[in-house]
């Protein structure tokens, strides 16, 4: 994501400050519309995240999907966290190679561009989807040929004004308040959540020409990885300035507590958990957040997917063309905090303000999927308790 659009994101947790071992289940399904929807209308939504992502589908999207398209019956299932995404990418793939019929007709969660890469999913493009034509075509690309990209979010740099009083504006400043600031700053381990991985790819970006880096967004480029070296070597350096001399907690909640009881100062965090935080009151007021520059973090888009062995087809591009709609797209933003992933000027005008200041065309991303898992594991290898 650019400087300018995450400093939008700043800008919109500002607005929201100011006016404020799981097993796999199945969620009960939404109420049928009535209309006595036929299989071939019957969609199975597979979620693999947290409770705030049923909710938007239960709450939200589903009730106004079946009310703009009668006869349509939407259900839920949830795998809370993705604990079982190995298992339900080894499924998928079991259902594809045998042409059988999966467990779900369109998935919401975290490997849908690794299922993409695996040819699990129908590919899409704005013939098939046409709210797609509203959405950056970078972005798109980053999720492969089947992913959809639906909804995203920022990561920021979260500080007590208590004890700070000019946050750093550049990432070499960050770097500089840490070791000014021994064991007031800390980052979640980049394997258990999206914030600490941002703070870690954005350090390493600092060392990362742009080429190269533009190529590791979209494709597995394992030879490129040996520009992480400088990186990680900057990393390892700050453990003793890190919460504890050298202690990461485990996920981006973790992390949003110690920030939210005093125990640190600073922390990268990500903007919708925060403004969720700000708003029920779990992070205190006088925690603010901000963005950094040269370079930003990083941040992310959430994709749907449609199995191409599903039989319901029809149905699954019809549900994921809404979620695109402008109606779907301020449902998301106004219930998780999420940024829209069409373009503003499809949006209301109170949406628009908010994020008057964003450049929605460039979003600064992550790394690709098995970049990102090859980033994790080199951390835990390179970084912890060196």
């Amino acid at each position: 994501m650019t400087n300018r659009f995450l400093a939008a994101a700043a800008v919109a947790v500002v607005a929201a400050t100011a006016v404020t071992g799981c097993a796999q289940s199945s969620t009960s399904s939404t109420q049928n519309n009535g209309t006595g929807a036929t299989p071939d209308k019957t969609v199975t939504v597979f979620i693999s995240g947290d409770t705030n992502v049923q909710n938007l589908w239960e709450k939200s999207l589903v009730p106004a999907f079946e009310k703009a398209n009668p006869g349509y019956d939407v259900k839920v299932t949830l795998d809370l966290h993705g604990e079982h995404d190995s298992q339900t990418l080894a499924k998928l793939t079991s259902a594809t190679e045998q042409n059988k019929e999966p467990d779900f007709d369109l998935v919401d969660g975290g490997f849908v561009p690794k299922a993409s890469a695996a040819n699990l999913l129908t590919p899409v493009g704005s013939q098939t989807i046409p709210a797609l034509n509203d959405v950056p075509q970078d972005v798109i690309k980053a999720g492969g040929t089947g992913g959809i990209p639906y909804r995203g979010s920022a990561v920021l740099l979260a500080y007590d004004t208590k004890t700070v009083a000019r946050p750093p504006k550049t990432l070499d400043d960050l770097l500089a308040w840490i070791k000014a600031n021994p064991g007031k700053f800390t980052y979640n381990s980049p394997k258990s959540g999206g914030s600490g991985g941002a703070f870690v790819a954005t350090v390493l970006d600092k060392f990362v020409p742009a080429d190269a880096r533009a190529k590791m967004a979209v494709g597995y480029e394992k030879d490129l990885e040996s520009y992480w070296d400088q990186g990680f070597a900057t990393l390892k350096d700050l453990n003793s300035s890190v919460f504890q001399k050298g202690v990461y907690p485990n996920g981006n909640k973790q992390t949003l507590d110690l920030l939210a009881s005093g125990q640190i100062s600073m922390a990268p965090v990500w903007s919708d958990q925060f403004i969720t935080g700000l708003t029920n009151g779990q992070i205190p007021s006088t925690v603010k957040a901000t963005q950094i520059s040269d370079p930003s973090f990083t941040g992310g888009a959430a994709y749907l997917g449609i199995p191409k062995s599903s039989p319901r087809q029809e149905a699954a591009l019809k549900l994921a063309n809404f979620v695109l709609s402008p109606d779907a797209q301020t449902m998301i933003i106004k219930e998780m905090s999420g940024f829209p992933a069409i373009s503003l000027d499809k949006l209301p005008a109170d949406v628009k303000e908010k994020f008057k200041d964003a450049d929605t065309n460039n979003l600064r991303k992550g790394y690709f999927d098995q970049m990102g898992k090859d980033l994790n594991n080199l951390w835990d290898q390179k970084v912890p308790g060196q």
